[in-house]
């Protein structure tokens, strides 16, 4: 099942080109969600309410998923997790960049498990209906395609083994990145940073998590193209990882790391990332920053 939002928080689900409205089950998942409750609702209701959810959406009418406005397909999520280091290509291409430009390596090191997972602002996520604004137009601003894990239930010190069972679904994403000396999150964390996207798809959809191919162009020119078979840690180690030193709650996202051909955009650039049918397209624009939004 492919779950999304859009409009003014809005609940749909994706039916080939048709999104068909289902807000009214978010409404009472939301209505019934216990007052203290961390993470999102629905994505920890998805399992119980899976069969209303389709039926309601063969009721509803489908409107064309082209006229919709798409947001996060997550509406309330803890936290915005993120891999460094993930793929040994991407390890390599940033070794050579900073070697080329007279640097020094970097103080964390290639090992994921010594430079650990990091946080980006969840303000920073945006969905498809918005665009990437370029706050640094004098630096360079680089597109970094990944998968993206959302969790579906709570849970910490997760082991390997069990760790599918805490899936519930799987998006794409770009980990956009201001190059420069600061903090690594805080250069990450820029508004509108984090796309996320076009929707969920359900854990039950996707075969194999290793094995996902995706790409990523610029203007039509091919820059990424790679498959989560090359990560480092697979998705089962990242949420053995990640849940090691956090609580994971429902809707929490996981990105995954970006392989090699990393690169820049400016304005009026459209970064599309594509991957398994199921996955669909993540569609960007680029646009200059406007101050004061």
């Amino acid at each position: 099942m492919k779950i999304c939002r859009f409009g003014q928080d809005r609940l749909g689900v994706v039916i080939g080109d048709m999104v068909h409205d289902v807000t009214p089950a978010q409404d009472e998942i939301r209505a019934k969600a216990p007052y203290d409750m961390r993470g999102d609702a629905v994505i920890a209701a998805l399992p119980e309410w899976r069969g209303r959810l389709e039926e309601m959406a063969k009721a509803a009418p489908g409107v064309p998923l082209a006229s919709v406005q798409l947001l996060p397909p997550v509406a309330r999520w803890t936290k915005t997790m993120a891999a460094p280091t993930n793929y040994r290509d991407h390890i390599a291409e940033m070794a050579a960049a900073r070697e080329a430009a007279g640097g020094v390596a970097s103080k964390l090191g290639p090992d994921i498990g010594k430079a650990g997972i990091f946080l980006k602002a969840n303000s920073s996520v945006i969905g498809m209906g918005e665009e990437i604004p370029i706050r640094f137009p004098d630096r360079r601003n680089d597109h970094e395609a990944e998968i993206v894990i959302i969790i579906g239930k709570k849970g910490t010190d997760i082991s390997q083994e069990h760790a599918l069972d805490y899936v519930a679904g799987y998006a794409l994403g770009l980990d956009m990145t201001v190059r420069g000396p600061e903090d690594r999150s805080f250069r990450k964390s820029v508004d509108g940073y984090t796309p996320l996207g076009p929707w969920i798809v359900t854990a039950d959809e996707i075969a194999d998590p290793d094995d996902i191919p995706f790409t990523l162009s610029v203007n039509g020119d091919k820059r990424q193209d790679s498959n989560s078979k090359h990560m480092v840690y697979s998705i089962r180690r990242l949420i053995e990882f990640a849940s090691s030193f956090y609580t994971l709650h429902p809707g929490d996202l996981l990105y995954t790391g970006t392989p090699k051909g990393v690169g820049p955009v400016q304005p009026g650039d459209v970064i599309r990332v594509t991957s398994l049918p199921q996955l669909g397209e993540l569609r960007m624009n680029v646009r200059a920053h406007k101050i004061g939004g």
